[in-house]
């Protein structure tokens, strides 16, 4: 997860667990019933946290197997590329021999 990705997800927790504590806390009712509130609040904020990062953490899991998958494919042409250097290189060196 980059830098403006994580700051932006911290920003969002924050902002709404502070919203949702000011607005409970400022609401005319019991103790118990505001008690009952902030852990719902708390509730739902864990869970759309825990959606957040499930999805970033999906996010950089196809970004790596993209990365794994195109490195894997360079490898391939690497030594493609290798293996057709070294047999022109014995075949040239076979001839070379083969005409003395």
């Amino acid at each position: 997860m980059n830098k403006a990705t994580r700051n932006a997800v911290f920003g969002f927790i924050a902002g709404a667990a502070a919203g949702a504590l000011t607005g409970i806390l400022v609401a005319p009712e019991k103790g118990t019933k505001t008690r009952k509130k902030i852990s719902k609040k708390i509730k739902k904020t864990s869970q759309e946290v825990a959606d957040v990062i499930g999805e970033k953490v999906d996010e950089m899991k196809d970004k790596v197997n993209e990365v794994v998958d195109e490195m894997r494919h360079k490898a391939d042409n690497v030594e493609e590329e290798i293996k057709s250097k070294v047999n022109a290189k014995a075949k040239a060196a076979k001839e070379a021999t083969d005409q003395k």
